[in-house]
């Protein structure tokens, strides 16, 4: 489709892709590891189970996956691609960037490709920067990852969190349009969170040694209770506001598609915009929180349900704490 650059620009996801691994980690599973039970679990995070990437491969190689579902479903050229950002916590290295590492792996070159880190909003601020790139019009195709390998950084004995997290890939292909796309974010952040939220391990201030190998600062840690209360809050009110700056009301929204961090969250922000009930996308009780995965996964695996020109209001909340909302038209 010819795009008039004299007309205001828009970014649509003209393509979408999904990868997770096929190995398994059940509440059965975890019920042989600690004191937990398939009950338990289910009624307090709505998860069944969780996909777990095998031992030897890392971010990348999922995210390289995700790309070759997209470009085997939908008629794309890689080597159109001129941007590529990936929202990741779990890059396969701390230099280069892992965004570096799959232009090599799909043998994409000279395109303007990084990583960045907002931990489970990062899909949302990954988003909204490579629409900010289209709607500058110095780029037309920007391929946007979320990506994490988390089991990596998962205590298995600690059942407040093995409990939660899963490995996997999503990832959207934007292009301009003239046409109504992406339409607005609110994105927010502060530093108030960053202990009840964290991987202590392994960044400058406690770096990589033998002793982080036996030190419970390279697992993921959090604090239950205090992120599920700032979740819902933090969400309900961008999700409200987003809509309200741009003249909506939540009745003009096809589908919430929310980070998919705890089903009990979800239904709780459902609860706090009031949403009509059946359209809300959910996909946790098989994958469970796959980080900055979730959401480019949930829609991947819902595309059947959506049709061109519904409204769709995304949603997250993560460490630091960072959260947000995004409005957009589905185009496909």
């Amino acid at each position: 489709m010819e795009v008039d650059l004299t007309k205001k620009i828009y970014a649509q996801i003209a393509a979408i892709g999904g990868y997770v691994p096929e190995n398994k980690r059940t509440n059965s599973d975890l019920e042989k590891i600690t004191d937990t039970s398939d009950e338990w679990i289910v009624k307090r995070t709505g998860i069944k189970e969780r996909r777990i990437l095998e031992e030897g491969l890392a971010t990348s190689d999922m995210a390289v996956r995700a790309v070759q579902n997209l470009l085997e479903t939908y008629s794309k050229n890689i080597k159109d691609v001129d941007a590529l950002i990936v929202a990741t916590s779990t890059p396969d290295m701390l230099m280069p960037a892992t965004a570096n590492i799959i232009c090599e792996k799909l043998g994409i070159e000279n395109v303007w490709a990084f990583d960045m880190n907002a931990a489970c909003s990062g899909f949302l601020y990954a988003l909204d920067m490579g629409a900010s790139l289209i709607e500058s019009k110095r780029y037309k195709n920007v391929l946007v990852i979320g990506a994490d390998k988390i089991s990596a950084y998962v205590d298995i004995k600690d059942r407040s969190t093995n409990i939660l997290f899963g490995d996997g890939a999503g990832v959207v292909w934007l292009e301009p349009t003239n046409e109504e796309g992406i339409l607005d974010a609110l994105l927010l952040s502060n530093g108030t969170g960053k202990e009840f939220l964290n991987i202590e391990g392994g960044g400058s201030l406690y770096p990589a040694s033998s002793q982080l190998l036996v030190d419970e600062k390279r697992f993921i840690k959090q604090d239950g209770k205090i992120v599920f209360k700032n979740a819902i809050q933090s969400m309900s009110d961008t999700c409200l506001n987003v809509l309200k700056r741009n003249d909506f009301t939540v009745e003009d929204v096809n589908w919430l598609v929310p980070h998919q961090a705890n089903k009990r969250i979800i239904d709780a922000v459902g609860n706090e915009i009031n949403i009509e009930e059946g359209k809300t996308l959910i996909n946790i009780e098989n994958y469970g929180n796959t980080i900055a995965a979730t959401i480019p996964l949930c829609i991947w695996e819902n595309t059947s349900k959506l049709k061109k020109g519904d409204l769709l209001m995304l949603t997250a909340f993560g460490a630091g704490f960072s959260w947000g909302a995004s409005l957009l038209r589905w185009t496909i």
